[in-house]
């Protein structure tokens, strides 16, 4: 990683009595949030089951690929390593989560075949715009997690963190969809810029760069964060939590309909759509420190 000094620090709060932490919250499920309440609701609070899509299980694979790419040696960090991994990360993929396997019909190779050549072209984007026989990331597929405002535990994964010799840290994230527009973008960056607050809270140091990683189109996107956005970026992200918990007091998630209704696995019971959402969860039903993780997203949300 190339990267300048870091020079926007500031420095952590003094020790004080480890915080009593109530709920959590992670990336997607803020975002989720904001893109639309009741689906919020019914990932997080009634915890509804989703089918996976082909897009969001080639995500998954791509990502699958290029973290155990990086356990290569760097010479053998080649774009037909990468190539080599696809077939075994995806059987991998398959035995962990069986659910997968239903989205080809037995026996049709043909399909499962192009599905891998899909995977297999996005990686070629990846080594369009990264060489990673240069790189030695210092964590990938990270959980890493912080505690805001005294209660609220904000966590999530990483893709990848890069640290340079001088201490400056790059966030990096794959995405595996293409590059897009601006709306969708500041999704992206949201989710970024959640992971920046948890590492300049934890480690005290403001990562000099945030990068997203369009495969598909092969573009980089880069980002500079600073210490003064990111105390803005955290008092947002405590309203945030403050709108949900109103929200769940009144058990009121209305719907907001988008574009990416497109992409909803819960039409049928959207009032949007003419559904009926299901009784309201039972208070203390959910357990407020368990945010199921949810990557990929939807093509053109999180991916």
């Amino acid at each position: 990683m190339t990267a300048e000094p870091v020079i926007d620090t500031q420095p952590l709060p003094p020790a004080a009595e480890p915080p009593t932490v109530r709920a959590s919250l992670s990336p997607s499920r803020a975002a989720d949030f904001k893109t639309c309440p009741l689906l919020y609701r019914f990932r997080s609070i009634d915890r509804l089951p989703e089918r996976p899509t082909v897009e969001q299980a080639r995500g998954t694979l791509v990502h699958a690929v290029l973290e155990r790419l990086f356990d290569l040696p760097a010479a053998a960090r080649t774009p037909r390593s990468a190539g080599d991994l696809v077939a075994p990360q995806w059987d991998r993929l398959v035995a962990e989560q069986p659910e997968l396997a239903s989205l080809f019909t037995e026996g049709d190779a043909a399909a499962q075949a192009d599905f891998l050549r899909s995977a297999a072209g996005l990686l070629e984007g990846y080594f369009a715009v990264e060489d990673p026989r240069r790189l030695e990331p210092a964590e990938r597929e990270a959980l890493i997690s912080a505690v805001v405002d005294g209660e609220l535990l904000i966590r999530g994964y990483l893709d990848r963190l890069d640290v340079a010799p001088d201490g400056a840290l790059r966030v990096v994230d794959y995405k595996t969809g293409g590059a897009p527009r601006e709306a969708f973008e500041a999704r992206a960056l949201f989710q970024l810029k959640f992971y920046a607050l948890v590492l300049w809270r934890t480690r005290g140091v403001v990562p000099r760069v945030l990068r997203l990683l369009y495969l598909k189109d092969a573009e980089v996107c880069d980002y500079a964060p600073d210490a003064e956005e990111l105390l803005r970026f955290e008092r947002t992200v405590v309203a945030l939590w403050q709108a949900i918990e109103q929200a769940t007091a009144r058990q009121e998630f209305r719907p907001r309909p988008s574009r990416l209704c497109d992409w909803c696995s819960h039409q049928a019971r959207c009032p949007s759509f003419g559904g009926t959402p299901p009784p309201f969860p039972a208070a203390g039903a959910g357990d407020p420190l368990t945010d199921a993780r949810s990557r990929p997203a939807a093509p053109g949300a999180d991916e």
